[in-house]
């Protein structure tokens, strides 16, 4: 066999794998991962706070972003707004519940982009045992190997909102907004070689 024919069934070999390549999964970092959300408060200003420990997969699909999806659940018990005593109150039944329903979950059902870098990532957020669908508006902001885990890495910020009161969290409305906006960020890597 010749090196032509060596060089063209090289060539074949790499289309035939990258035509099945399959969606890459990212695990969530959760210690660089926040969701901050804000609200009005009495017309006076805008409060917010912030839910840690987030878990969750990011599915990418390069090729075919439609295919990419995420999965994220958030412990409602990881709710810090700085304010000891609201924290506290989040878990009770008239806001959360948090004994009854621990977590906050996001699965994704559609993803649209024009240029693989900002995204409409529309899905079911369930909190309270209810589920409505949100849009989120999402970046990229970069996708490479980390310089500190040496691991295949993306980062996205993105933004939503929703009324509070959809999820059996009207307390006080309208006085204290029921609209909520969310800020996300996340970064998401790999699973390190074993």
């Amino acid at each position: 066999m010749n090196l032509k024919a060596i060089t063209l069934g090289l060539a074949v070999a790499s289309i035939a794998t990258f035509s099945i390549a399959k969606p890459v999964a990212y695990k969530i970092d959760p210690t660089h991962t926040a969701t901050v959300f804000s609200w009005n408060h009495l017309g006076f200003s805008t409060p917010s706070a912030n839910f840690t420990d987030i878990q969750g997969t990011i599915n990418v699909d390069n090729e075919k972003p439609a295919n990419s999806s995420v999965n994220v659940t958030i412990p409602v018990s990881s709710i810090n707004s700085n304010v000891p005593a609201l924290d506290k109150e989040f878990q009770q039944e008239g806001w959360f519940d948090a004994a009854k329903y621990p977590n906050i979950t996001f699965k994704s059902t559609k993803l649209e982009t024009k240029d693989k870098k900002h995204f409409k990532i529309t899905g079911d957020l369930t909190i309270k045992g209810i589920t409505k669908p949100v849009v989120l508006d999402a970046v990229l902001n970069k996708r490479g190997i980390h310089p500190m885990s040496k691991l295949d890495t993306v980062g996205f910020n993105a933004t939503t909102s929703f009324n509070r009161s959809a999820f059996g969290i009207g307390n006080l409305v309208p006085n204290v907004g029921d609209k909520i906006t969310v800020n996300i960020t996340t970064e998401a890597s790999v699973a390190a070689p074993k």
